[in-house]
């Protein structure tokens, strides 16, 4: 059998050997048996050496194209399927930019505002830090420089008593949750705020963990009456409802925990903007550690896309966590660590932290202002005392999809309630969060909610 092939000095000639006999199958211009020509004449043929051939012929064969009889040489494969795939035509998905240029103000609670983000601070300490000895990461559960950091800013700014030993380095507040559903393992007995943090209920979930779900009040979660040894709960800026947990709804807490022998998870989120009242202790502080797993994150304080968020495990949990994750690796830039702990180190976290509370408390007030002039009094607005949104209650005239069906029309986005609860409600909200928009958009976007609204 002669086989055309025409070779070029672009690739290795093995190469194309290999590329032309499979296309020549795959188009069926070679048939199912047919044999090949021997090494020998094709390579005189082609004028290549016999090993070219040979690695061709191997490779071929290795992909089940071809395949080999002993004294008898090279045979097409025979196959009762279509090589050649039915082109289909593909339509283009519309991209992300186009779905978000239908909406030019957007209320999402996420979102911070990154104008104001230390670009070049960061940018000289990342170039500091990016040298060869620190290319490969170093310990699972996070730098040291940055777990000693870590530990003296809790200390100080909500008063944690720990040591870096006690501190472990991930990327994101659903990791831990992981992690720590993985540790404590299955057949744990798990208590969830209702209303509560969508994305840690569903860890819980699906991580298999009996999952029950304690009511809210205007105290913040209420203390649980089922039997459960592990109750995840977000009492600096309830999520989402937005109120702070009163210091006897905490005293109470922990007293149920120590008398059950349960942990709680204290997620502190948006625990560094507080703009009404003095500062709360933590669940943490209040304590000291003994029944509280303490959680923080810089996502809302720096930027998301930096993922780096941190736990504060309890003495008495360190070591058996620490062996069950001995093989563990990091899951966080070494780099970026290294930058943040000196970051923190040099003071530059806390002043920008200072500057960022500043900046929140008048969007805030522009919000706040905003809805006062713009809306009616049947929209009310809860839990302002802190964090980077608020929940605006709806008239009985105006449902929840409604509301966010009538605001898209107007190229604004606001975020509804009832996805963060597990069981039904008659409650009408939707969340409005402002970090990431500019006073003049807040001021635009409640005008523009007022005339699709005000019907």
């Amino acid at each position: 059998m002669e086989i055309s092939i025409i070779l070029t000095n672009s690739t290795p000639k093995y190469i194309q050997i290999y590329d032309q006999i499979k296309k020549a199958i795959i188009d069926k211009k070679l048939v199912s048996q047919s044999k090949l020509p021997s090494k020998r004449n094709l390579a005189a043929d082609l004028d290549v050496s016999v090993h070219t051939v040979k690695e061709a012929y191997e490779q071929l064969d290795a992909e089940g194209f071809i395949y080999s009889k002993e004294r008898s040489g090279y045979f097409v494969s025979p196959f009762e399927f279509e090589w050649q795939q039915s082109q289909n035509t593909i339509l283009p998905s519309p991209s992300i930019e186009s779905i978000n240029s239908k909406v030019d103000i957007d209320f999402h609670n996420g979102h911070i505002d990154t104008a104001t983000f230390p670009y070049s601070s960061w940018r000289k300490l990342y170039t500091k830090h990016f040298q060869p000895q620190n290319l490969m990461n170093n310990t699972w559960q996070g730098e040291p420089i940055l777990r000693q950091e870590i530990a003296y800013y809790v200390q100080r700014s909500r008063g944690v008593q720990c040591n870096p030993s006690q501190v472990f380095i991930y990327g994101g507040t659903q990791h831990q949750l992981q992690a720590l559903c993985n540790f404590f393992g299955p057949s744990i007995q798990a208590g969830i705020e209702e209303p509560g943090f969508k994305r840690a209920r569903t860890i819980f979930n699906q991580h298999c963990l009996h999952t029950h779900h304690i009511p809210v009040d205007e105290f913040g979660v209420t203390v649980p009456t089922e039997k459960i040894n592990l109750l995840y709960t977000t009492p600096a800026h309830q999520f989402p409802l937005g109120m702070v947990m009163s210091v006897e709804r905490r005293a109470a807490l922990l007293k149920w925990a120590a008398e059950e022998k349960a942990f709680i998870i204290e997620d502190d989120y948006d625990s560094e903007y507080r703009f009404k009242g003095l500062p709360i202790p933590s669940l943490a502080k209040m304590d000291q550690l003994q029944r509280v797993i303490y959680s923080g994150t810089f996502s809302k304080t720096l930027v998301p896309s930096i993922r780096i968020s941190y736990m504060i495990l309890p003495n008495a949990l360190v070591d058996s966590y620490s062996e069950f994750y001995k093989e563990q690796k990091t899951v966080v830039s070494k780099i970026d660590q290294l930058v943040l702990a000196d970051f923190i180190a040099q003071g530059q976290f806390d002043k920008h932290l200072a500057k960022m509370r500043t900046l929140y408390r008048k969007k805030q007030q522009a919000l706040i202002s905003a809805i006062n002039m713009h809306l009616s009094k049947e929209f009310q607005i809860i839990g302002e005392k802190s964090g980077l949104h608020i929940v605006l209650k709806l008239p009985n005239s105006l449902s929840e999809k409604e509301a966010i069906e009538r605001a898209f029309s107007a190229e604004v986005k606001v975020y509804p309630c009832t996805s963060s609860y597990q069981q039904s409600t008659n409650q009408q909200l939707v969340i409005i969060g402002y970090g990431g928009l500019s006073l003049e958009q807040i001021e635009e976007g409640i005008m523009r909610l007022k005339k699709v609204w005000s019907n």
